[in-house]
């Protein structure tokens, strides 16, 4: 795996531990448009890979299933333009609400919202602009997919509240980050079949599972600011949990793919998503924070390799067909 960099600084001496140093964000931005990147998230792209990648793999299914040579290339890239800006827009939403809390997390309290470096009136009009471009991109779908990307935003809107009131915010954000398991699908049919839903379910295990591994590094701070989490919720059965969530996973893609009668690349991928899966559950026991979100963002490596398996295994069958 690639060397993880040291943590970034921002908002005064505040450490974020999550952040990338030399990003463009922190060397080239105009100093004014910087917090509102970071409240975006921009500087992180961990975040929008996680709510891309369940897209591009219901993308590649529907491709399978469809019998096309590839997905969609304008499906792919309006799915990464809306990952990127409604994950940012997400953020926003979600600093804005846990402003208070944030503050009294190391790992946040430098955020622009609980350092005063943008105030929550500028962050929300913010958080519109966001949300409009991310429209503007939804209404390029059919109509059964514009309405099925409009009701995923309930389930937004609550999300920020579930850490006061459940153990298991981890499984709300699953919920939400997982949508494009249903759209990928929609997008080329115009309707939901049962390899949608499979896929969508496996990307909320999946989402519990890295989640959970997330916030091993807040246990401490969460627990003096009376913030509920899977990993506070599983404590020393973490690496249990973790692997249950993600033999879940692969259990219910595995399946996704079968129905759609996927061929050996797309069982390649698998198998090579289901091998770093295992990776992380050996790496889980003793992992002090700075491991914990190494393993967090091995995330998106893994992600991708069954994305790749997907799309390789439409494209064989065009050139072999």
């Amino acid at each position: 795996m690639p060397a993880e960099p040291a943590p970034a600084m921002t908002g005064g001496d505040a450490p974020l531990p999550d952040a990338l140093t030399d990003h463009w964000v922190d060397t080239r931005a105009p100093q004014a448009f910087r917090p509102y990147l970071k409240l975006a998230r921009i500087e992180r792209p961990i975040g929008w890979w996680l709510l891309l990648l369940p897209c591009w793999w219901a993308a590649g299914l529907a491709a399978i299933a469809a019998g096309r040579p590839y997905p969609d290339p304008w499906h792919i890239l309006l799915f990464l333009i809306g990952a990127i800006v409604m994950r940012g827009a997400g953020c926003t939403f979600n600093d804005i609400i846990d402003r208070k809390l944030d503050a009294q997390v190391a790992r946040t309290r430098g955020r622009p919202l609980p350092s005063g470096q943008v105030t929550a009136k500028a962050a929300a009009l913010f958080m519109v602009g966001l949300s409009l471009v991310g429209l503007v991109v939804l209404l390029q779908f059919n109509r059964f997919t514009i309405w099925l990307g409009i009701a995923s935003l309930a389930i937004v809107a609550i999300y920020p509240f579930m850490k006061r009131i459940t153990n298991m915010p981890q499984f709300v954000l699953g919920l939400a980050f997982s949508w494009g398991g249903l759209l990928g699908w929609s997008a080329v049919f115009g309707r939901l079949d049962p390899p949608a839903y499979l896929i969508y379910a496996a990307s909320v295990a999946w989402t519990v599972g890295y989640d959970t591994i997330y916030a091993m590094q807040d246990i401490e701070d969460d627990v003096i600011a009376g913030i509920k989490s899977s990993a506070r919720y599983f404590g020393n059965h973490t690496r249990e949990a973790v692997t249950l969530c993600f033999t879940l996973t692969l259990l219910l893609s595995g399946l996704a793919i079968w129905l759609v009668g996927g061929g050996a690349f797309a069982w390649a991928g698998f198998a090579a998503f289901a091998a770093h899966l295992g990776w992380q559950v050996m790496r889980i026991p003793g992992a002090t924070a700075p491991e914990a979100l190494r393993l967090f963002r091995s995330n998106q490596y893994a992600g991708l390799l069954l994305a790749a398996g997907l799309a390789l295994d439409s494209i064989s069958r065009a050139l072999i067909g």
